[in-house]
């Protein structure tokens, strides 16, 4: 599963620890950026326009598009479980079962069960890494260029399936699978620009998003459907053949219907707002060239239409005053709430990732990707294991095929809400709770067990993911949000290469049995979350009292500034921020 997809915010302010500047007290508002090489120029980056430009009802179909289309193609490689018995079904690397094997007729042979889950592992690393480069490319070339290579992607992976499965001599499963993978990412990191569309529903446009990855999950499950409801007509190859119309659609829509550079955020739009608003911008020193006090009142009069209609605008577009300004408080009450905001803040990448807030949020999230990745690969036959019953196995399965996309799209509202009213030590402890239970429950064999196991598990995977991205912008802003969460994607994907060795591990050493393996992943990821829960919870009460990364009471501060422990805010936003954190009308 990707760490790009469950984003809270797409923009905000980071908190600069700096020398003492009186003058300058204003808040820096920063975009997030999954690139971790961000372009030192301007002119490196792509251009943006802004959204009052574009017809309302034109946006409302770039969203609508959007959010099929990443329905459609974003993550369908974690819809494995629902494909995995139509690839045993098909023989799909059957030839790797030994000649004792084929003679026992056994549903799936050792090796083949291995490549099968390679065949899963090798796209969920594909999607993990490939954010970084998809990040970079969108903050250069705009979301067209992407989405047109998301596209090609798209296709080249379906058209390779295909022949892999019309053509038995043609190995092309793992290679087809990895440009649908990387297709997918192309489609869905650029698609959160679109809630700039909207400024003022930013937030349902990301959480129809992020829903819409979660539901891309059932596409594989809607295809076995009808796999099933045909007996076998509708084989694999004719089901990739015909996919091959989702990158087409896409194609299409990028040069004909959706924008071909990323939508102005809310930082460039608050500026654009103060300057629509300053009177002053009416008079121009060429003014002076013109002929008459009557031409030149003429001119300004026309400048001053122009500057108006565009503010009323920007107004509809961003809300008016007191809109603007409830959003500032609830952002600053979110802040507040989360106990540990701007704890490294301002701080070098470099330096960020020596400190064990990123070491053990990495540990943590190594552990979890591997868990789960392991446990959507081998659902069915963890269970076929556990409770000696192959029709109960494939009832689970079943189960899982449909709550995984629906568990997803159901718990996207509810996710912010959680992160937004809870602490980042309470939410990372609720976390660590629910993942340490859903160890001990896969490790218990009865089938109440099972079905709770897959219960939670579908509520902590979009929670977790969206937990962690929430605590990266919170601990370590977005400066460098880049680097720090491309790292920590690299490294949790790269660990996950583990998976085909812990796959062998279940199936060669410990005979199929998955509760080692189960009961090994939980203890040690509830090792790591109780020190970084124990970790964060402390070095909240330090941030909280006005430590390097926290906030001054200002009771307590000297009345001469000292250079450790001052700080100071830049910022295009119209509001700043005083001693005591509230924010302020320029």
């Amino acid at each position: 599963m990707s760490l790009a997809q469950h984003i809270a915010s797409t923009e905000g302010a980071d908190r600069e620890w700096l020398e003492p500047l009186i003058e300058s007290e204003d808040v820096l508002r920063r975009v997030l950026s999954f690139d971790p090489l961000p372009p030192r120029l301007v002119e490196d980056q792509a251009d943006h326009i802004p959204a009052y430009k574009i017809s309302k009802a034109r946006r409302t179909v770039q969203v609508a598009i959007t959010v099929l289309v990443c329905w459609l193609a974003s993550g369908i490689v974690f819809g494995f479980a629902a494909l995995k018995p139509i690839l045993i079904s098909e023989g799909v690397y059957r030839e790797q079962c030994t000649g004792e094997e084929l003679k026992l007729d056994v549903e799936v042979c050792l090796e083949q069960d291995i490549r099968l889950n390679l065949f899963f592992t090798l796209a969920s690393i594909t999607t993990n890494i490939s954010a970084l480069p998809v990040g970079a490319i969108l903050d250069r070339y705009g979301p067209r260029i992407c989405g047109i290579l998301g596209s090609i992607f798209l296709a080249t992976g379906s058209i390779l399936m295909s022949y892999a499965f019309a053509i038995p001599e043609f190995d092309g499963y793992l290679i087809g699978n990895f440009f649908i993978a990387l297709g997918g990412t192309f489609t869905f990191v650029p698609s959160f620009q679109m809630a700039n569309a909207f400024p003022k529903y930013s937030g349902t446009i990301v959480a129809l998003i992020t829903g819409s990855f979660d539901a891309s999950a059932a596409v594989f499950l809607f295809y076995r459907m009808v796999y099933e409801a045909t007996n076998h007509v509708f084989t694999p190859d004719r089901f990739f053949l015909f996919y091959t119309l989702v990158p087409v659609l896409i194609f299409i829509s990028q040069l004909a219907i959706l924008p071909s550079q990323s939508y102005d955020t809310v930082p460039l739009l608050d500026k654009k707002l103060e300057r629509a608003k300053d009177p002053a911008r009416d008079v121009h020193t060429s003014d002076d060239a013109l002929s008459s006090d009557s031409e030149v009142s003429r001119v300004r009069q026309q400048r001053s239409i122009r500057r108006k209609k565009k503010l009323r605008k920007l107004n509809k577009l961003l809300g008016d005053e007191s809109d603007r300004q409830e959003r500032a408080e609830l952002e600053l009450e979110r802040q507040t709430k989360s106990a540990v905001w701007g704890a490294l803040h301002g701080q070098p990448a470099r330096k960020q990732m020596l400190t064990p807030w990123f070491t053990l949020i990495t540990l943590l999230t190594v552990l979890q990707m591997l868990r789960m990745n392991y446990f959507i690969a081998t659902i069915r036959s963890q269970y076929e294991y556990m409770l000696r019953s192959e029709a109960l196995a494939a009832r689970i399965n079943h189960l899982f095929d449909v709550a995984l996309p629906v568990g997803g799209v159901i718990c996207t509202p509810f996710i912010g809400l959680f992160l937004d009213n809870l602490s980042v030590p309470m939410a990372l402890a609720v976390i660590v709770a629910l993942s340490t239970s859903i160890g001990i429950l896969n490790s218990i064999p009865v089938v109440w067990a099972a079905y709770l196991t897959v219960f939670l598990f579908v509520l902590l995977r979009p929670l977790y993911y969206s937990a962690m991205s929430d605590y990266a912008t919170k601990v370590f802003g977005f400066k460098t949000f880049g680097k720090v969460y491309g790292a920590i994607i690299c490294l949790s994907g790269l660990v996950n290469l583990s998976q085909y060795g812990v796959d062998a591990l279940t199936l060669e050493a410990f005979h199929g049995n998955p509760t080692p393996v189960n009961v090994v992943l939980a203890a040690a990821g509830f090792g790591v979350g109780a020190v970084l829960v124990v970790f964060v919870w402390y070095q909240g009460k330090i941030v909280g009292v006005g430590e390097p990364g926290g906030c001054l009471d200002p009771e307590r501060q000297p009345l001469i500034p000292v250079e450790e422990n001052q700080y100071n805010f830049h910022s295009s936003s119209p509001y700043r921020q005083n001693s005591n954190g509230s924010q302020l009308r320029h």
